[in-house]
C-alpha cells in the first residue's frame, strides 16, 4: 500500500536525511521525499499498519532533525 503525506522540511539536504531515516524504519518498503513538493510517498510492507509505522517514521526523523514534521 502506498500513501502520500504532507511534510515540512527546511532544505534539500535535510530531505535526503529524512528519506534515509524513513527507509531504515521497520515496516517501510520504500519512502521517497520530494523537497520541492514538501511530500513523502511511503510504500508499506505487507501487512503493516500505516498508523503505527508512521509514528515510528516520525520518531526516527525527529532524531535526525527536530524541525522536520510529517502531517499524519
Amino acid at each position: 500500500m502506498k500513501k502520500t503525506y504532507k511534510i515540512e522540511v527546511d532544505c534539500a539536504n535535510c530531505a535526503n536525511k529524512m528519506e534515509a531515516a524513513a527507509n531504515k524504519t521497520e515496516g517501510i518498503k520504500e519512502a521517497v521525499v520530494n523537497f520541492m513538493a514538501q511530500k513523502m510517498v511511503v510504500e508499506f510492507g505487507e501487512g503493516q499498519d500505516p498508523a503505527v509505522v508512521m509514528q515510528s517514521v516520525r520518531k526516527n526523523c525527529k532524531k535526525v532533525d527536530d524541525d522536520f514534521e510529517i502531517f499524519l
